[in-house]
Protein backbone atom coordinates (compact mmCIF):
# COMPACT_ATOMS: atom_id res chain seq x y z
CA UNK A 1 0.00 0.00 0.00
CA UNK A 2 1.39 3.42 -1.24
CA UNK A 3 2.45 5.89 1.71
CA UNK A 4 0.88 9.44 0.89
CA UNK A 5 0.82 13.01 2.76
CA UNK A 6 -2.09 15.04 3.88
CA UNK A 7 -1.91 17.03 6.89
CA UNK A 8 0.65 20.00 7.63
CA UNK A 9 1.10 22.25 4.85
CA UNK A 10 4.21 21.34 2.91
CA UNK A 11 6.88 23.76 2.91
CA UNK A 12 10.00 23.90 0.50
CA UNK A 13 12.57 21.29 1.99
CA UNK A 14 16.32 21.51 0.56
CA UNK A 15 17.64 22.78 -3.03
CA UNK A 16 15.33 22.63 -6.05
CA UNK A 17 18.24 20.48 -7.99
CA UNK A 18 17.96 21.69 -12.15
CA UNK A 19 17.48 19.17 -14.69
CA UNK A 20 17.62 20.36 -18.77
CA UNK A 21 14.22 20.70 -20.30
CA UNK A 22 15.33 18.14 -22.70
CA UNK A 23 15.10 14.97 -20.22
CA UNK A 24 11.24 15.96 -19.42
CA UNK A 25 10.08 16.63 -23.01
CA UNK A 26 11.63 13.29 -23.57
CA UNK A 27 9.96 11.61 -21.26
CA UNK A 28 6.86 13.45 -22.40
CA UNK A 29 7.06 11.98 -26.09
CA UNK A 30 5.88 8.76 -25.33
CA UNK A 31 2.48 10.22 -24.27
CA UNK A 32 1.75 12.29 -27.20
CA UNK A 33 -0.17 10.24 -29.03
CA UNK A 34 -2.30 9.82 -26.45
CA UNK A 35 -2.36 13.11 -25.23
CA UNK A 36 -3.62 14.60 -28.18
CA UNK A 37 -6.50 12.21 -28.32
CA UNK A 38 -7.85 13.41 -24.55
CA UNK A 39 -7.15 17.04 -26.17
CA UNK A 40 -3.94 17.29 -24.45
CA UNK A 41 -0.66 18.83 -25.36
CA UNK A 42 2.32 16.57 -26.10
CA UNK A 43 4.74 18.87 -24.11
CA UNK A 44 4.31 21.51 -21.46
CA UNK A 45 3.01 24.88 -23.09
CA UNK A 46 2.62 27.99 -21.21
CA UNK A 47 0.03 30.53 -21.80
CA UNK A 48 -3.83 30.48 -22.32
CA UNK A 49 -5.31 28.66 -25.37
CA UNK A 50 -5.49 30.69 -28.26
CA UNK A 51 -9.01 32.62 -28.04
CA UNK A 52 -12.27 31.56 -29.17
CA UNK A 53 -13.49 33.33 -32.82
CA UNK A 54 -15.69 36.33 -32.29
CA UNK A 55 -19.43 35.54 -32.39
CA UNK A 56 -20.16 38.31 -34.69
CA UNK A 57 -23.67 40.11 -35.21
CA UNK A 58 -26.55 39.10 -37.06
CA UNK A 59 -27.09 41.26 -40.80
CA UNK A 60 -30.11 43.52 -40.34
CA UNK A 61 -31.47 42.34 -43.71
CA UNK A 62 -30.02 38.93 -43.90
CA UNK A 63 -29.98 36.94 -47.25
CA UNK A 64 -28.80 33.51 -48.71
CA UNK A 65 -29.21 31.42 -51.57
CA UNK A 66 -30.52 27.42 -51.19
CA UNK A 67 -27.42 26.47 -49.24
CA UNK A 68 -25.87 23.34 -49.33
CA UNK A 69 -23.00 22.05 -46.85
CA UNK A 70 -20.18 20.56 -49.59
CA UNK A 71 -17.64 19.63 -46.77
CA UNK A 72 -17.73 19.99 -42.94
CA UNK A 73 -15.41 18.83 -40.50
CA UNK A 74 -14.83 19.37 -36.83
CA UNK A 75 -11.29 18.83 -35.03
CA UNK A 76 -10.87 17.19 -32.21
CA UNK A 77 -13.83 15.16 -31.50
CA UNK A 78 -12.95 15.24 -27.57
CA UNK A 79 -11.80 18.60 -26.05
CA UNK A 80 -12.00 20.43 -22.54
CA UNK A 81 -12.90 23.57 -21.56
CA UNK A 82 -9.52 26.13 -20.83
CA UNK A 83 -8.19 23.31 -22.85
CA UNK A 84 -4.79 23.30 -25.21
CA UNK A 85 -7.52 22.94 -28.23
CA UNK A 86 -10.51 24.06 -28.89
CA UNK A 87 -13.49 22.42 -30.81
CA UNK A 88 -13.04 24.04 -34.19
CA UNK A 89 -15.48 23.35 -37.43
CA UNK A 90 -13.72 23.47 -40.77
CA UNK A 91 -16.84 23.79 -43.42
CA UNK A 92 -17.54 25.20 -47.18
CA UNK A 93 -20.74 25.78 -48.46
CA UNK A 94 -22.48 25.79 -51.70
CA UNK A 95 -25.07 28.20 -52.66
CA UNK A 96 -27.44 29.34 -55.79
CA UNK A 97 -26.09 33.12 -54.13
CA UNK A 98 -22.55 34.80 -54.43
CA UNK A 99 -23.16 36.33 -50.88
CA UNK A 100 -24.71 34.09 -47.94
CA UNK A 101 -25.78 34.98 -44.58
CA UNK A 102 -25.55 31.96 -41.80
CA UNK A 103 -25.94 31.55 -38.60
CA UNK A 104 -23.39 28.48 -37.17
CA UNK A 105 -25.20 27.16 -33.93
CA UNK A 106 -23.09 24.87 -31.40
CA UNK A 107 -26.36 22.94 -30.28
CA UNK A 108 -26.33 20.22 -27.09
CA UNK A 109 -27.84 16.61 -27.16
CA UNK A 110 -31.38 17.77 -27.34
CA UNK A 111 -30.65 20.16 -30.21
CA UNK A 112 -30.56 23.25 -28.34
CA UNK A 113 -28.89 26.11 -29.56
CA UNK A 114 -25.72 27.29 -26.34
CA UNK A 115 -23.61 29.48 -28.46
CA UNK A 116 -24.05 31.26 -32.00
CA UNK A 117 -21.76 33.00 -34.42
CA UNK A 118 -23.02 34.86 -37.24
CA UNK A 119 -21.13 35.30 -40.26
CA UNK A 120 -22.06 37.66 -42.97
CA UNK A 121 -21.43 37.83 -46.79
CA UNK A 122 -19.81 33.91 -47.02
CA UNK A 123 -19.13 32.97 -49.98
CA UNK A 124 -19.75 29.94 -51.69
CA UNK A 125 -17.40 27.21 -52.02
CA UNK A 126 -14.39 29.01 -49.98
CA UNK A 127 -13.22 27.23 -46.84
CA UNK A 128 -13.67 28.83 -43.70
CA UNK A 129 -13.82 27.88 -39.91
CA UNK A 130 -14.79 28.78 -36.39
CA UNK A 131 -13.72 27.87 -33.12
CA UNK A 132 -15.45 27.87 -30.01
CA UNK A 133 -14.24 28.28 -26.70
CA UNK A 134 -16.35 26.04 -24.61
CA UNK A 135 -18.35 29.08 -23.38
CA UNK A 136 -21.95 29.38 -23.01
CA UNK A 137 -24.21 32.31 -24.37
CA UNK A 138 -24.33 32.84 -20.40
CA UNK A 139 -20.62 33.26 -20.37
CA UNK A 140 -20.16 30.16 -17.98
CA UNK A 141 -18.41 26.74 -19.21
CA UNK A 142 -20.78 24.83 -21.01
CA UNK A 143 -21.66 21.01 -19.48
CA UNK A 144 -20.17 18.39 -20.19
CA UNK A 145 -21.36 16.74 -22.90
CA UNK A 146 -21.81 15.77 -26.75
CA UNK A 147 -22.02 19.19 -29.01
CA UNK A 148 -22.55 19.42 -32.97
CA UNK A 149 -21.96 22.68 -35.22
CA UNK A 150 -24.93 23.58 -37.29
CA UNK A 151 -25.06 25.57 -40.32
CA UNK A 152 -27.88 27.77 -41.56
CA UNK A 153 -29.01 30.78 -43.49
CA UNK A 154 -29.74 33.83 -41.04
CA UNK A 155 -33.09 33.82 -42.36
CA UNK A 156 -33.97 30.60 -40.69
CA UNK A 157 -33.46 28.18 -43.36
CA UNK A 158 -31.31 24.74 -42.62
CA UNK A 159 -28.45 24.04 -45.04
CA UNK A 160 -29.10 21.14 -46.72
CA UNK A 161 -25.84 18.17 -46.33
CA UNK A 162 -25.11 16.91 -49.71
CA UNK A 163 -25.48 13.47 -50.06
CA UNK A 164 -23.03 12.72 -52.36
CA UNK A 165 -20.16 14.38 -49.88
CA UNK A 166 -21.91 12.68 -46.71
CA UNK A 167 -18.83 11.26 -46.21
CA UNK A 168 -16.96 14.55 -45.67
CA UNK A 169 -19.70 15.75 -42.90
CA UNK A 170 -18.47 15.66 -39.57
CA UNK A 171 -20.02 18.20 -37.24
CA UNK A 172 -20.45 16.12 -33.79
CA UNK A 173 -18.03 16.48 -30.75
CA UNK A 174 -17.46 15.91 -27.07
CA UNK A 175 -16.78 18.68 -24.57
CA UNK A 176 -15.98 18.19 -20.65
CA UNK A 177 -14.86 20.47 -17.86
CA UNK A 178 -12.00 18.01 -16.43
CA UNK A 179 -9.34 15.58 -17.80
CA UNK A 180 -8.71 12.80 -15.77
CA UNK A 181 -5.04 13.13 -14.32
CA UNK A 182 -2.96 9.95 -15.42
CA UNK A 183 -2.61 8.90 -18.41
CA UNK A 184 -2.45 5.16 -18.78
CA UNK A 185 -3.56 2.27 -16.79
CA UNK A 186 -4.51 2.46 -13.54
CA UNK A 187 -6.27 1.70 -10.16
CA UNK A 188 -7.80 3.39 -7.41
CA UNK A 189 -6.35 1.32 -4.60
CA UNK A 190 -7.75 -0.13 -1.47
CA UNK A 191 -9.01 1.59 1.56
CA UNK A 192 -5.54 2.96 3.00
CA UNK A 193 -5.84 5.35 -0.45
CA UNK A 194 -9.07 6.87 0.78
CA UNK A 195 -9.48 10.74 1.60
CA UNK A 196 -9.73 10.55 5.56
CA UNK A 197 -7.51 7.14 5.95
CA UNK A 198 -5.45 7.05 8.91
CA UNK A 199 -1.81 8.52 8.64
CA UNK A 200 0.62 9.31 11.40
CA UNK A 201 -0.30 11.94 13.26
CA UNK A 202 -3.09 13.35 10.50
CA UNK A 203 -5.52 12.40 7.84
CA UNK A 204 -5.35 11.36 4.29
CA UNK A 205 -6.23 14.86 2.69
CA UNK A 206 -6.68 13.34 -1.29
CA UNK A 207 -6.72 9.80 -3.12
CA UNK A 208 -4.23 7.74 -4.14
CA UNK A 209 -4.46 7.00 -7.83
CA UNK A 210 -1.90 3.88 -8.41
CA UNK A 211 0.09 4.19 -11.48
CA UNK A 212 2.98 2.66 -13.12
CA UNK A 213 6.02 5.35 -12.60
CA UNK A 214 6.70 7.24 -15.52
CA UNK A 215 3.75 7.71 -16.52
CA UNK A 216 2.40 11.24 -17.69
CA UNK A 217 0.29 13.25 -15.19
CA UNK A 218 -1.64 15.86 -16.74
CA UNK A 219 -3.67 19.20 -15.27
CA UNK A 220 -7.18 17.92 -14.50
CA UNK A 221 -8.66 21.75 -15.14
CA UNK A 222 -6.42 24.46 -16.64
CA UNK A 223 -5.40 27.63 -14.60
CA UNK A 224 -2.62 29.20 -12.93
CA UNK A 225 -0.07 27.18 -10.89
CA UNK A 226 0.28 27.97 -7.44
CA UNK A 227 3.40 26.23 -5.86
CA UNK A 228 5.71 23.98 -7.76
CA UNK A 229 8.50 22.35 -5.69
CA UNK A 230 9.90 19.75 -3.20
CA UNK A 231 9.02 18.76 0.02
CA UNK A 232 10.08 16.10 2.39
CA UNK A 233 6.38 14.12 2.56
CA UNK A 234 4.80 15.50 -0.68
CA UNK A 235 8.30 14.84 -2.88
CA UNK A 236 7.79 16.67 -5.95
CA UNK A 237 4.61 18.54 -6.08
CA UNK A 238 2.51 21.38 -7.95
CA UNK A 239 -0.63 23.23 -6.95
CA UNK A 240 -2.71 24.87 -9.78
CA UNK A 241 -5.99 27.38 -9.13
CA UNK A 242 -8.73 25.91 -11.71
CA UNK A 243 -9.59 28.36 -13.74
CA UNK A 244 -13.36 29.33 -12.65
CA UNK A 245 -13.89 26.60 -10.51
CA UNK A 246 -13.04 27.85 -7.09
CA UNK A 247 -11.02 24.99 -6.36
CA UNK A 248 -6.99 24.25 -6.15
CA UNK A 249 -5.58 20.75 -7.46
CA UNK A 250 -2.43 19.01 -6.11
CA UNK A 251 -0.49 16.62 -7.76
CA UNK A 252 2.36 15.14 -5.22
CA UNK A 253 4.57 12.67 -5.29
CA UNK A 254 5.92 13.48 -8.98
CA UNK A 255 9.01 11.31 -10.48
CA UNK A 256 11.29 14.63 -11.55
CA UNK A 257 10.52 18.55 -10.72
CA UNK A 258 8.31 19.81 -12.87
CA UNK A 259 9.11 22.68 -15.10
CA UNK A 260 6.61 24.74 -14.44
CA UNK A 261 6.99 27.87 -11.94
CA UNK A 262 4.43 29.10 -9.53
CA UNK A 263 2.15 32.37 -11.98
CA UNK A 264 2.51 29.83 -15.04
CA UNK A 265 -0.70 29.43 -16.58
CA UNK A 266 -1.84 25.76 -17.56
CA UNK A 267 -3.99 24.39 -19.74
CA UNK A 268 -6.68 21.19 -18.71
CA UNK A 269 -5.25 17.87 -20.46
CA UNK A 270 -1.48 19.62 -20.40
CA UNK A 271 1.04 17.18 -19.02
CA UNK A 272 2.73 18.48 -15.57
CA UNK A 273 4.81 15.58 -14.78
CA UNK A 274 5.22 11.92 -14.01
CA UNK A 275 3.93 9.51 -11.94
CA UNK A 276 6.60 8.63 -9.13
CA UNK A 277 6.99 7.97 -5.49
CA UNK A 278 9.10 10.55 -4.13
CA UNK A 279 8.84 12.13 -1.18
CA UNK A 280 6.98 10.07 1.54
CA UNK A 281 5.43 7.11 -0.08
CA UNK A 282 5.99 3.22 -0.66
CA UNK A 283 4.86 2.90 -4.28
CA UNK A 284 4.51 4.75 -7.79
CA UNK A 285 1.35 6.79 -7.67
CA UNK A 286 -0.17 10.13 -8.04
CA UNK A 287 -1.58 11.27 -4.27
CA UNK A 288 -4.63 14.04 -5.88
CA UNK A 289 -6.32 16.62 -3.89
CA UNK A 290 -8.81 19.40 -4.28
CA UNK A 291 -9.30 22.32 -2.13
CA UNK A 292 -12.32 24.37 -2.12
CA UNK A 293 -11.91 28.05 -2.08
CA UNK A 294 -10.46 29.96 -1.41
CA UNK A 295 -7.98 27.55 -1.90
CA UNK A 296 -5.01 25.44 -0.71
CA UNK A 297 -3.83 26.11 2.22
CA UNK A 298 -5.12 29.92 1.95
CA UNK A 299 -8.72 29.25 4.00
CA UNK A 300 -9.75 26.80 2.14
CA UNK A 301 -10.50 22.49 2.82
CA UNK A 302 -8.96 19.37 1.23
CA UNK A 303 -12.90 17.31 -0.20
CA UNK A 304 -12.97 13.98 -1.29
CA UNK A 305 -11.62 13.80 -4.55
CA UNK A 306 -12.90 10.52 -5.88
CA UNK A 307 -16.35 11.02 -6.90
CA UNK A 308 -14.54 13.31 -9.47
CA UNK A 309 -11.67 11.17 -10.32
CA UNK A 310 -14.56 8.73 -11.15
CA UNK A 311 -16.24 10.58 -12.94
CA UNK A 312 -13.32 11.96 -15.48
CA UNK A 313 -12.29 8.69 -15.34
CA UNK A 314 -15.32 7.42 -17.31
CA UNK A 315 -14.89 9.69 -20.10
CA UNK A 316 -10.99 10.81 -20.65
Amino acid sequence: MASSIGGARPRLAGKLFTILAVMLLTSFAGAASAAIRTGGAPTPAGGPPPPGSPGGAADENPSAGALTVVSAKTFPRKSFYYGVRYPRLSYTIASTQAQNDLRIDVVDSTGRAVRTFYRNDVAPNVASTVRWDGTAANGRPARNGKYSFRISAQTGAPAARHAARSSALSLGFALYGFAFPVLGPHDFGQTGARFGAGRSGHTHQGHDVMANCGLPIVAARGGRVRYSGYQGAAGNYVVIDGKGTGYDTAYMHLLRPSLLRAGDLVRTGQPIGLVGSTGSSTACHLHFEIWTAPGWYEGGSPIDPLPQLLRWDRYS
